[in-house]
């Protein structure tokens, strides 16, 4: 009344910054009182004008309730709830099993399968006995959002070998330590180099922890220095606090001439070299088994059997047909139960020196294929 000019309550309150707002309405004020009817009837106009809008924003602010943002920050605040309840019970899974050392995957995880693998299994048995958990997760989770893919089940690992690797270097701190390394091919025929270091902790004690697992392009001497080196600045890790190195005796570890002990010793003269003793006593071992002469001709002729059975493709070939119609045969006549990892087919297995246990495995395949071994077609067997 003081301007003597109208304004619409709801465009000024909640009108302003909106594209189709009208100042006559919401600044100025109207005047033009001659044409005022028809002026407010097209400024209340129909649809979804400003004033609408405005209206609409008011109702909404008056009933904050069932506005639809503070619906669906209610709505975001609960889902933030529930991911953080199956997210901690996830971590919590993997956590146990990492611990336990178990495998996490099956063979068959569909819906149909009895045993799906550690993981999902240990899932089904957290939400049956958890009715909270139970409320968040599976089917009441987005599907979307499981949280249960290999994927994330990788990048949760990855977090927590992160953190227990943090705690190793938190405990080496500033001390003296050595460093072990052995390196060999995993089952997809990568190459791979395990990092361990030793050291002595505030109490005395000599402590060993492994830290990780690197992927090298091959095992040439620089390629496994170049992979130390980026271990180590990544971890903030000095080559100068390095007392020793420790590795078995292949030629690309201890060669004396830029072998990695060489190229290590370069950069730091007090890295001395040490030659696995596990590795030591593992060739002593097959030193001194071999001068008994009844257990070295025994494995001699095991070598010999091994090697003729598998010395050309037909000869595997027909070694594995053999086997296949022997476990036919078993099917038919004995009533053996069949499936997923059952009734799989073996190869004989080469034993070697520098690892006493092939001597077994090697004596184990042969012993449980010795009847296939000898109806093959294999000369002198």
């Amino acid at each position: 009344m003081s301007k003597d000019a109208a304004f619409c309550l709801w465009c000024y309150l909640f009108g302003e910054g909106h594209k189709h707002g009208e100042n006559a309405f919401t600044k100025i004020g109207f005047r033009n009182w001659k044409k005022a009817i028809q002026k407010f009837k097209e400024h209340e106009g129909g649809g979804n004008n400003s004033h609408n809008y405005a209206r609409a924003k008011c109702f909404g602010y008056k009933d904050q309730k069932h506005n639809v943002d503070y619906v669906f920050a209610q709505k975001s605040s609960e889902m933030e709830i529930a991911y953080r309840t199956w997210l901690t019970a996830v971590v919590d899974i993997i956590r146990y099993l990492l611990g336990q050392g178990l495998a996490f995957h099956g063979h068959d995880e569909s819906s149909q399968s009895v045993h799906r693998g550690n993981f999902l299994e240990l899932i089904s048995w957290y939400c049956e006995r958890n009715e909270e958990i139970n409320s968040v997760m599976n089917s009441n989770a987005p599907a979307n959002n499981q949280l249960s893919s290999p994927d994330i089940q990788k990048q949760i690992i990855n977090a927590c070998a992160t953190e227990v690797r943090n705690v190793i270097l938190n405990e080496i701190g500033d001390k003296y330590f050595s460093l072990l390394i052995d390196e060999a091919r995993d089952s997809s025929v990568k190459e791979q180099m395990s990092i361990i270091l030793r050291f002595v902790n505030d109490d005395g004690e000599v402590i060993e922890r492994f830290l990780c697992v690197v992927y090298v392009s091959d095992t040439c001497s620089q390629s496994l220095k170049n992979a130390i080196d980026e271990f180590f600045a990544k971890n903030g890790l000095s080559l100068s606090r390095l007392r020793g190195q420790g590795y078995d005796g292949a030629s690309n570890m201890r060669g004396e001439f830029n072998r990695l002990k060489a190229l290590i010793l370069k950069e730091n003269r007090h890295a001395r070299y040490i030659h696995c003793f596990s590795h030591q006593l593992q060739l002593v071992v097959v030193a001194s088994v071999s001068k008994n002469g009844y257990v070295l001709h025994f494995f001699e002729y095991l070598s010999m059997i091994v090697n003729v059975a598998g010395a050309s493709y037909k000869m595997r070939d027909n070694l594995r047909q053999q086997q296949h119609d022997a476990r036919v045969k078993c099917i038919e006549e004995c009533g053996v139960l069949t499936g997923k990892r059952k009734n799989q087919e073996m190869a004989l297995a080469r034993a070697g020196d520098t690892r006493w246990g092939s001597h077994f495995k090697t004596i184990l395949r042969l012993f449980q294929l010795w009847d296939v071994v000898k109806k093959s077609d294999s000369g002198s067997i």
